[in-house]
Protein backbone atom coordinates (compact mmCIF):
# COMPACT_ATOMS: atom_id res chain seq x y z
CA UNK A 1 0.00 0.00 0.00
CA UNK A 2 2.55 2.53 1.22
CA UNK A 3 6.44 1.94 0.40
CA UNK A 4 8.96 4.32 1.51
CA UNK A 5 12.47 3.04 0.86
CA UNK A 6 15.60 5.16 2.22
CA UNK A 7 14.02 8.22 2.75
CA UNK A 8 15.58 11.66 4.04
CA UNK A 9 14.34 15.22 4.60
CA UNK A 10 16.26 17.98 5.23
CA UNK A 11 15.16 21.30 6.01
CA UNK A 12 17.76 23.90 4.93
CA UNK A 13 18.05 27.62 5.02
CA UNK A 14 21.07 30.00 4.57
CA UNK A 15 22.13 29.69 8.29
CA UNK A 16 21.22 26.30 9.10
CA UNK A 17 20.49 22.71 8.19
CA UNK A 18 17.59 20.46 9.96
CA UNK A 19 17.71 16.79 9.19
CA UNK A 20 14.01 15.60 9.95
CA UNK A 21 14.29 12.05 8.92
CA UNK A 22 16.97 10.14 7.55
CA UNK A 23 17.38 6.13 6.24
CA UNK A 24 13.81 5.33 6.84
CA UNK A 25 12.07 2.40 5.78
CA UNK A 26 8.64 1.47 6.14
CA UNK A 27 6.30 -0.62 4.60
CA UNK A 28 2.33 -0.16 5.23
CA UNK A 29 0.66 -3.55 3.93
CA UNK A 30 -2.98 -2.97 3.02
CA UNK A 31 -5.27 -3.27 6.00
CA UNK A 32 -2.82 -2.26 8.61
CA UNK A 33 -3.73 -0.17 11.48
CA UNK A 34 -0.26 1.06 11.72
CA UNK A 35 0.87 3.54 14.78
CA UNK A 36 4.11 6.06 15.20
CA UNK A 37 5.37 7.32 18.46
CA UNK A 38 8.24 9.29 19.48
CA UNK A 39 9.19 12.82 21.20
CA UNK A 40 8.07 16.09 19.62
CA UNK A 41 10.57 17.21 17.19
CA UNK A 42 11.42 13.29 15.91
CA UNK A 43 10.21 13.23 12.51
CA UNK A 44 6.41 11.46 12.90
CA UNK A 45 4.99 14.20 11.43
CA UNK A 46 7.35 15.28 8.40
CA UNK A 47 6.77 11.19 8.12
CA UNK A 48 3.18 11.62 8.02
CA UNK A 49 3.11 14.59 5.09
CA UNK A 50 5.43 12.26 3.05
CA UNK A 51 3.17 9.58 3.30
CA UNK A 52 -0.09 11.76 2.90
CA UNK A 53 1.97 13.33 -0.46
CA UNK A 54 1.79 16.61 1.62
CA UNK A 55 5.44 16.99 0.99
CA UNK A 56 8.52 14.92 -0.56
CA UNK A 57 11.33 13.99 0.58
CA UNK A 58 15.34 15.30 -0.04
CA UNK A 59 16.22 11.59 -1.01
CA UNK A 60 14.18 8.60 -1.83
CA UNK A 61 11.41 6.81 -2.94
CA UNK A 62 7.69 6.71 -2.09
CA UNK A 63 5.44 4.27 -3.55
CA UNK A 64 1.73 4.06 -3.30
CA UNK A 65 -0.01 0.52 -4.46
CA UNK A 66 3.67 -0.27 -6.10
CA UNK A 67 3.72 3.01 -8.02
CA UNK A 68 6.58 5.52 -7.37
CA UNK A 69 5.49 8.96 -7.14
CA UNK A 70 8.77 10.72 -8.14
CA UNK A 71 7.13 11.53 -11.39
CA UNK A 72 3.54 12.38 -10.67
CA UNK A 73 2.73 15.88 -11.04
CA UNK A 74 1.60 18.68 -9.30
CA UNK A 75 -2.14 17.74 -10.65
CA UNK A 76 -1.52 14.43 -10.75
CA UNK A 77 -0.55 14.27 -6.65
CA UNK A 78 -3.34 16.64 -5.29
CA UNK A 79 -6.02 13.87 -7.51
CA UNK A 80 -4.20 11.11 -5.92
CA UNK A 81 -4.42 12.78 -2.49
CA UNK A 82 -8.01 13.42 -3.03
CA UNK A 83 -8.91 9.83 -4.33
CA UNK A 84 -6.64 7.78 -2.36
CA UNK A 85 -6.39 9.35 1.00
CA UNK A 86 -8.38 10.81 3.75
CA UNK A 87 -7.13 12.72 6.86
CA UNK A 88 -7.74 13.67 10.18
CA UNK A 89 -5.79 16.28 12.07
CA UNK A 90 -5.51 16.96 15.94
CA UNK A 91 -7.04 20.40 15.21
CA UNK A 92 -9.66 19.47 13.24
CA UNK A 93 -9.84 21.55 10.68
CA UNK A 94 -13.35 22.52 10.31
CA UNK A 95 -14.76 25.56 9.11
CA UNK A 96 -17.14 26.92 11.41
CA UNK A 97 -19.13 28.93 9.56
CA UNK A 98 -19.94 25.70 7.35
CA UNK A 99 -22.71 23.29 8.87
CA UNK A 100 -21.58 19.64 9.69
CA UNK A 101 -23.06 18.18 6.04
CA UNK A 102 -20.95 20.57 4.27
CA UNK A 103 -17.13 20.35 6.29
CA UNK A 104 -18.29 16.98 5.71
CA UNK A 105 -19.36 16.99 2.07
CA UNK A 106 -15.98 20.00 1.57
CA UNK A 107 -13.54 17.00 -0.12
CA UNK A 108 -15.81 15.81 -2.94
CA UNK A 109 -16.15 19.52 -4.28
CA UNK A 110 -12.68 18.40 -5.66
CA UNK A 111 -14.22 15.59 -7.57
CA UNK A 112 -15.50 16.24 -11.17
CA UNK A 113 -19.00 14.25 -12.10
CA UNK A 114 -20.08 14.45 -8.40
CA UNK A 115 -23.93 16.40 -7.93
CA UNK A 116 -24.84 17.56 -4.87
CA UNK A 117 -26.95 15.40 -4.32
CA UNK A 118 -24.67 12.79 -4.16
CA UNK A 119 -22.13 14.71 -2.18
CA UNK A 120 -25.20 15.08 0.60
CA UNK A 121 -26.15 11.41 0.39
CA UNK A 122 -22.52 10.32 0.74
CA UNK A 123 -21.94 12.52 3.93
CA UNK A 124 -24.74 11.33 5.83
CA UNK A 125 -23.85 8.25 5.56
CA UNK A 126 -19.96 9.17 6.31
CA UNK A 127 -22.10 10.97 9.25
CA UNK A 128 -23.75 7.64 10.23
CA UNK A 129 -20.58 5.58 10.36
CA UNK A 130 -19.10 8.04 13.15
CA UNK A 131 -22.68 8.33 15.34
CA UNK A 132 -23.40 11.57 14.01
CA UNK A 133 -26.67 11.73 11.61
CA UNK A 134 -28.53 13.73 14.34
CA UNK A 135 -26.11 16.93 14.03
CA UNK A 136 -25.77 17.25 10.28
CA UNK A 137 -27.35 20.51 10.92
CA UNK A 138 -25.08 21.80 13.67
CA UNK A 139 -21.94 23.91 13.20
CA UNK A 140 -18.57 22.87 15.01
CA UNK A 141 -18.77 25.39 17.84
CA UNK A 142 -22.08 23.81 18.95
CA UNK A 143 -19.96 20.53 19.07
CA UNK A 144 -17.92 19.00 21.88
CA UNK A 145 -14.23 18.39 21.17
CA UNK A 146 -14.77 14.55 20.88
CA UNK A 147 -17.64 15.46 18.17
CA UNK A 148 -15.82 17.81 15.90
CA UNK A 149 -12.91 14.74 15.67
CA UNK A 150 -16.17 12.45 14.36
CA UNK A 151 -16.64 15.35 12.12
CA UNK A 152 -12.88 15.31 11.01
CA UNK A 153 -13.08 11.20 10.71
CA UNK A 154 -16.35 11.65 8.77
CA UNK A 155 -14.48 14.47 6.23
CA UNK A 156 -11.81 11.62 5.51
CA UNK A 157 -14.63 8.53 4.90
CA UNK A 158 -16.73 10.80 2.52
CA UNK A 159 -14.18 10.24 -0.33
CA UNK A 160 -14.15 6.16 -0.08
CA UNK A 161 -10.10 6.50 0.66
CA UNK A 162 -8.28 3.48 0.58
CA UNK A 163 -5.75 4.86 3.46
CA UNK A 164 -6.65 7.07 6.35
CA UNK A 165 -3.15 9.32 7.86
CA UNK A 166 -4.32 10.44 11.56
CA UNK A 167 -2.29 13.05 13.32
CA UNK A 168 -2.37 12.75 16.87
CA UNK A 169 -6.33 12.42 16.67
CA UNK A 170 -6.91 11.82 20.42
CA UNK A 171 -4.02 14.12 21.38
CA UNK A 172 -7.15 17.56 22.16
CA UNK A 173 -9.53 14.86 24.26
CA UNK A 174 -10.17 13.96 27.45
CA UNK A 175 -9.75 10.11 28.00
CA UNK A 176 -13.72 9.54 27.73
CA UNK A 177 -13.44 10.83 24.04
CA UNK A 178 -10.42 9.58 23.02
CA UNK A 179 -11.68 5.70 23.32
CA UNK A 180 -14.81 6.71 21.59
CA UNK A 181 -12.72 8.24 18.98
CA UNK A 182 -10.08 4.97 18.99
CA UNK A 183 -12.97 3.19 18.60
CA UNK A 184 -14.39 4.48 15.48
CA UNK A 185 -10.88 4.19 14.07
CA UNK A 186 -10.40 0.46 14.91
CA UNK A 187 -13.82 -0.02 13.26
CA UNK A 188 -13.40 1.21 9.96
CA UNK A 189 -9.72 -0.84 10.16
CA UNK A 190 -11.46 -4.29 11.21
CA UNK A 191 -14.77 -4.26 9.69
CA UNK A 192 -14.22 -1.88 6.19
CA UNK A 193 -10.37 -2.61 5.66
CA UNK A 194 -9.20 0.75 5.84
CA UNK A 195 -5.56 0.89 6.21
CA UNK A 196 -4.53 3.36 8.80
CA UNK A 197 -1.27 5.13 9.95
CA UNK A 198 -1.70 7.19 13.24
CA UNK A 199 0.64 9.90 14.91
CA UNK A 200 0.40 9.69 18.43
CA UNK A 201 1.85 10.68 21.89
CA UNK A 202 -0.69 8.30 23.51
CA UNK A 203 0.74 4.62 24.44
CA UNK A 204 -2.41 3.56 25.53
CA UNK A 205 -3.78 4.06 22.29
CA UNK A 206 -0.81 2.87 19.98
CA UNK A 207 -0.82 -0.36 22.22
CA UNK A 208 -4.60 -0.86 20.58
CA UNK A 209 -3.39 -1.08 17.18
CA UNK A 210 -2.01 -3.62 15.09
CA UNK A 211 1.86 -2.39 14.60
CA UNK A 212 3.91 0.04 16.68
CA UNK A 213 7.07 1.75 15.10
CA UNK A 214 8.63 4.29 17.14
CA UNK A 215 10.97 7.15 15.90
CA UNK A 216 14.01 8.89 17.32
CA UNK A 217 15.83 11.94 16.26
CA UNK A 218 14.31 11.30 12.68
CA UNK A 219 15.40 7.66 12.77
CA UNK A 220 13.46 4.58 13.51
CA UNK A 221 14.32 2.70 16.45
CA UNK A 222 11.73 -0.09 16.60
CA UNK A 223 9.14 -1.73 14.79
CA UNK A 224 6.81 -4.35 16.57
CA UNK A 225 4.11 -6.19 15.78
CA UNK A 226 1.55 -5.96 18.58
CA UNK A 227 -1.75 -7.24 17.64
CA UNK A 228 -3.36 -10.08 14.90
CA UNK A 229 -6.43 -8.07 13.91
CA UNK A 230 -9.08 -10.56 13.18
CA UNK A 231 -10.92 -8.61 9.61
CA UNK A 232 -14.51 -8.84 9.35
Amino acid sequence: MITLSNIEKVYQTKTIETVALQHVNLTVPKGEFLSVMGPSGCGKSTLLNIMGLLDVPSKGIVEINGQPIKSYKDKELAHLRNEKIGFVFQSYHLVNDLSVLDNVELPLLYRKGVSGTERSRRAKIALEKVGLSARTRHYPNQLSGGQRQRVAIARALIGQPEIILADEPTGNLDSVMGEEVMHILLNLNRQDGTTIVMVTHDENMALKTERLVRFFDGQQVSDAKIHEFQKV
